[in-house]
């Protein structure tokens, strides 16, 4: 379609009658068929007048957009790639089609980010730009099996990952669609038999084998976004959500430009394996614990918990559970961990939708919280009738340090609130046998006192590690390393406490820590 300014994009689609979403899905026409009445909902509403204004078959754009979104803008928030909207228009060195469609569409590139409408017509509109380019005719943008070399350029991935793409897009119209907006609008697309005219993709090599994983594809990140070799033992694997899609994401660790990569990439529909770095080299997906860890991506959104199908956790469980054996990995969360729980790191994923449990239980291991049972990533307030693992940790320290608290059993019962009324009238902490903040860090950094800087190690580090964590009320990662995330942390509690803001823990910050301050 020929590029036309804002007030013309709107003027043609204000113009039209659209499609309503029964007579598309029943009848499974392409969206060019003549409109012939509206629709109250307001997603099938812009997949339909978008797909009418740019000649674009309205399933296949649902198709694209549940294939990179599950339909959900995430309200404007980008991508790991720098994507947008219902249908990924990203903004990157390798990726420009939010550029594209805002010069296409004539509509704003903030407008396009953060509205839907837009943004599915944007959508639209570039799919159209690469038909014409590759000279598809009315006809042919008739038939949906011509669109796929069309699609596969729109994820702007190297031919394996392009390939990847429009694959799981066909499987789409192939199987069919019935998802949910976040509003609850349902938008569905009826399946159909498919056979895409794939073109040079044919003979693409999207379906080699991973060398270490013979379930899993092979598709390599780029050399410039992983490290040959390591310079650690692997004793770990990090648990990521991509913010993306799953072929976006493969496509990404191509560009030389991001500077990340990961081992793996699991697809939430199916659980299907792509690894993009050999388990010998170093992925960087996990900062302090690249060299030591391998990484799995799982398509998907944290926010999001539609993304994390069974058959992607039982995917995902099976390729760590070989990775344990390879490696001899502790199925343990001390050793199987998130990225968020990986000092140093200020990321989320897998968040709070992520089922350790089950996905502990898959993999054949422990699902509780660590090895120590006394490393939370916070420290809650535990009082009278409280009861679970951080009640079992106060248990355990008021005992270590001679206070009877009674059977670790998780239960704050009378007699271990007596023990924290002890210990706090010997820290003279106001003895109220509530442990909140103060009552934490105290127990928590209570033993030795050894001088810590930089370059330290060891059990008393993880107390002091401990300690920050409930005093300054962030996480501060807890691996017996004194690195640059800890010396900001103890820097952070002696400015906060008036010490000497020198980041070496020496008398007067055990003493401030001891003391509950």
């Amino acid at each position: 379609m020929p590029r036309r300014i804002a007030a013309r994009t709107r003027a043609r689609v204000c113009a039209l009658s659209v499609l309503t979403a029964t007579a598309l899905l029943t009848a499974g026409q392409p969206a060019s068929a003549a409109p012939v009445a509206d629709t109250a909902d307001p997603m099938n509403r812009a997949f339909a007048e978008a797909a009418h204004a740019y000649g674009v078959p309205r399933d296949l754009l649902a198709a694209v957009g549940y294939g990179e979104s599950r339909l959900n803008g995430h309200a404007g928030e980008p991508s790991q790639a720098n994507g947008y909207g219902v249908m990924h228009l990203a903004s990157n060195p390798v990726n420009r089609s939010l550029e594209k469609a805002s010069e296409l569409t004539g509509e704003s590139a903030a407008r396009l980010r953060r509205d839907t409408t837009a943004n599915i017509l944007g959508g639209a509109a570039v799919l159209r730009d690469h038909a014409d380019a590759l000279g598809l005719d009315a006809a042919e943008r008739r038939d949906v099996n011509a669109w796929y070399p069309a699609v596969a350029r729109y994820s702007a991935a190297d031919d394996p990952a392009a390939a990847l793409y429009a694959d799981a897009v066909f499987t789409f119209l192939a199987e069919g669609v019935a998802a949910k907006t976040p509003g609850g609008e349902q938008v569905l697309v009826p399946s159909r038999p498919v056979a895409p005219d794939k073109g040079a993709l044919s003979a693409s090599d999207v379906y080699a084998q991973s060398a270490d994983y013979p379930s899993a594809r092979w598709v390599p990140a780029h050399p410039d976004n992983f490290a040959a070799d390591r310079t650690a033992s692997v004793d770990k694997v990090v648990v990521h959500v991509t913010q993306g899609s799953y072929a976006g994401s493969i496509s990404w660790f191509q560009n030389p430009d991001s500077e990340v990569s990961a081992h793996y990439v699991i697809r939430s529909s199916d659980g299907e394996v792509t690894q993009t770095v050999r388990d010998k080299d170093t992925a960087w997906h996990a900062r302090s614990a690249n060299a030591s860890s391998v990484g799995i991506e799982h398509e998907g959104w944290v926010d999001d918990p539609a993304w994390f199908t069974d058959t992607m956790y039982r995917s995902s469980a099976a390729l760590t559970s070989h990775l344990s054996a390879k490696f001899g990995i502790p199925k343990d969360r001390a050793h199987i961990v998130g990225h968020s729980e990986v000092p140093g790191n200020d990321h989320t994923d897998p968040g709070v939708h992520w089922d350790w449990n089950h996905y502990m239980r898959l993999i054949g291991g422990d699902p509780g919280s660590g090895s120590d049972s006394i490393t939370f990533p916070a420290y809650t307030t535990q009082r009278s009738g409280s009861s679970g693992p951080q009640v079992k940790a106060v248990q355990l320290l008021l005992n270590e340090q001679g206070y009877e608290a009674g059977q670790a059993d998780g239960l704050f019962g009378t007699r271990t609130k007596s023990a924290a009324q002890a210990f706090q009238q010997d820290r003279s902490l106001d003895a109220d046998g509530i442990v909140g903040p103060k009552t934490w860090t105290a127990l928590l950094s209570a033993g030795t006192t050894p001088l810590l800087k930089q370059g330290s190690s060891g059990d008393a580090v993880k107390r002091l590690q401990r300690a920050l964590t409930a005093a300054l009320g962030t996480t501060v990662g807890v691996d017996g390393e004194f690195g640059a995330a800890t010396g900001t942390a103890v820097r952070d509690y002696q400015t906060a406490r008036g010490l000497d803001v020198d980041g070496v823990v020496g008398p007067a910050m055990w003493g401030a820590l001891q003391a509950g301050r």
